[in-house]
């Protein structure tokens, strides 16, 4: 069973595995100090299970593209994975189900709050500019307690858990995210981001690019008293509509978006201020047609200075969160979720975001790979057997030959790596053949 009391750091010790990539991630965690995230984080543990080692082994299964928590099991007898987390084997499904119900809201927030302060400096030392987005993910179990929320995939509302996350737009790390919602804490989560960030940085967002569904017009006006600048977009009410569908054509601008690869590139829009109710003062909106859809598209902004086409380009880039919430649906498995209790899917939402940020750093490292989804990372480097062997002063892990290994010579990842205190304040050295 899995207990860090009995974890076996015996010298010559050799540890076989067919994901020794995994070990890829070590410099990084040692280097952010995993351990005290946690620990301030004030995570429960036991003597025989740390919370360090039960997060990690958590982790793992984001790290190794695993469905559901069930399938744990399939790593079992694998010691290299348990030496990974501090322990000698990964603990049983049982221990990481259960586990996940001790934990509470402010654990996810604190380690939150943790991760990103060290991981920021890292790949977004100047973040400014962040994309908003929920995410409803489907419960298919009794839907006794859970409110419904639209399920794109299904095409129509269900009950799910719904998640809210930001993306920093440059480095597209999810740097934000929580589970514990109800319908009625919708309206003010943006600005609990907002927050968030205030709390971290010190300053507010420069940009916040979301979605009309995000927060209501009253927020909207919260957000513009506090100086941060945002481009969201309105639905189209069928009297705005025929307003617009009224104007002449010389009241319309012309414009075009040559964006590489964009399909639809000329554009005409009404550049305009309007009212809206619970909105204090006026906003900038922006009717744009031309965009492929059959009705104008309505932009909101509350930034003056910026031309028409900019802002449009600048509300382009929210599609990176889509992409990167398409991307934890396919590869870190958000829907594989069948819990109505939202801590339960928070703890797991939480470590969604420390994943993302985990293989961000690493496809950052590994020359001509710092765009690349998680997926093909995965495949390529993480996916890599090895063999693992334990010295008096480091693990040392030696990859089976494999045509990538070169990347990951010249990317020296063990170069300068702390000690990790879980495993006996070892280092960890990387060996190709």
């Amino acid at each position: 069973m899995a207990d860090c009391r009995g974890l076996d750091l015996s010298p010559g010790r050799r540890l076989r595995t067919r994901v020794a990539g995994i070990f890829l991630f070590l410099p990084l965690l040692a280097r952010l100090r995993f351990d005290q995230i946690v620990q301030r984080a004030d995570y429960p543990g036991s003597e025989m299970v740390p919370a360090v080692a039960a997060l990690l082994g958590l982790l793992t299964l984001k790290l190794l593209d695993k469905e559901r928590r069930s399938h744990i099991s399939d790593f079992n007898f694998d010691e290299a994975l348990g030496l990974f987390a501090g322990l000698n084997v990964l603990p049983k499904a049982t221990f990481a189900a259960d586990y996940s119900y001790r934990t509470r809201r402010q654990h996810q927030q604190q380690l939150l709050v943790g991760w990103i302060s060290a991981l920021a400096p890292l790949l977004f030392p100047h973040g400014k500019i962040f994309a908003l987005d929920f995410h409803a993910i489907p419960f298919r179990g009794d839907p006794t307690a859970l409110d419904n929320h639209f399920l794109p995939r299904r095409g129509k509302a269900g009950p799910s858990v719904l998640g809210f996350f930001a993306q920093e737009s440059e480095s597209r790390v999810l740097c934000y995210a929580n589970a514990d919602l109800t319908r009625a804490d919708q309206p003010g989560e943006l600005m609990h981001f907002v927050e968030f960030w205030q709390g971290i940085t010190g300053h507010d967002p420069q940009w916040l690019y979301f979605d009309s569904k995000v927060v209501p017009y009253a927020e909207l006006s919260r957000v513009n008293q506090r100086g941060i600048h945002f481009v969201t977009i309105r639905r189209r009410g069928a009297a705005v509509v025929r307003r617009l569908r009224r104007l002449s054509p010389q009241a319309w601008q012309h414009a075009v978006i040559d964006t590489p690869k964009r399909c639809h590139q000329r554009i005409r829009f009404v550049d305009e201020t309007i009212r809206l109710p619970g909105y204090e003062g006026t906003i900038r909106q922006l009717a744009v047609d031309g965009l492929g859809r059959e009705q104008p598209t309505l932009f909101l902004s509350n930034n003056l200075a910026e031309t028409a086409r900019s802002l449009i380009i600048r509300y382009a880039g929210r599609n990176a969160v889509e992409d990167g919430l398409g991307a934890g649906v396919n590869f870190f498995h958000l829907d594989c979720l069948a819990s109505e209790v939202r801590l339960n899917v928070d703890l797991d939402v939480a470590l969604t975001v420390l994943a993302n940020g985990c293989y961000r750093w690493l496809a950052h490292q590994l020359r001509g790979f710092d765009k690349s989804a998680p997926k093909r990372v995965y495949r390529k480097f993480v996916e890599t057997g090895g063999r693992v062997e334990i010295q008096p002063d480091r693990i040392l892990v030696r990859f089976d030959k494999r045509s990538h290994n070169p990347i990951l010579r010249e990317a020296q990842l063990d170069k300068g790596c702390p000690p990790i205190p879980w495993l006996g304040n070892r280092t960890v050295a990387f060996a190709y053949p």
